[in-house]
């Protein structure tokens, strides 16, 4: 099983949406994220966190995180149809964990 690192890209910071999004909405993005999770099942090894840029260099494009696993990309890919992130006009960048030589 390989692991993924999954980042969450928008035009707007995850700290602004949230800022900008009502009680009722986040509450109905959260359900679409629990019953994406809940398809996903196993392939999650952590499901991740909203970030906010660290340092005046950070990309501030970048909103979030996941940690999948999967037996390859393309089966990652079939993980990640429906993703509610990208259904809402986001998108996803995907690298793969390598082993480390030696260890």
């Amino acid at each position: 099983m390989t692991k993924f690192l999954v980042i969450y890209k928008s035009d707007q910071s995850a700290r602004e949406q949230m800022a900008q999004t009502t009680p009722e909405a986040q509450a109905a993005g959260m359900k679409a994220w629990m019953d994406w999770a809940g398809r996903a099942g196993s392939a999650i090894v952590d499901l991740g966190s909203p970030l906010g840029p660290g340092s005046l260099n950070a990309d501030g494009r970048i909103g979030g995180f996941s940690i999948l696993q999967a037996d390859s990309s393309e089966a990652l890919q079939e993980v990640l149809k429906g993703h509610p992130h990208t259904e809402w006009g986001g998108t996803i960048d995907i690298y793969e964990f390598l082993a480390m030589p030696g260890m």
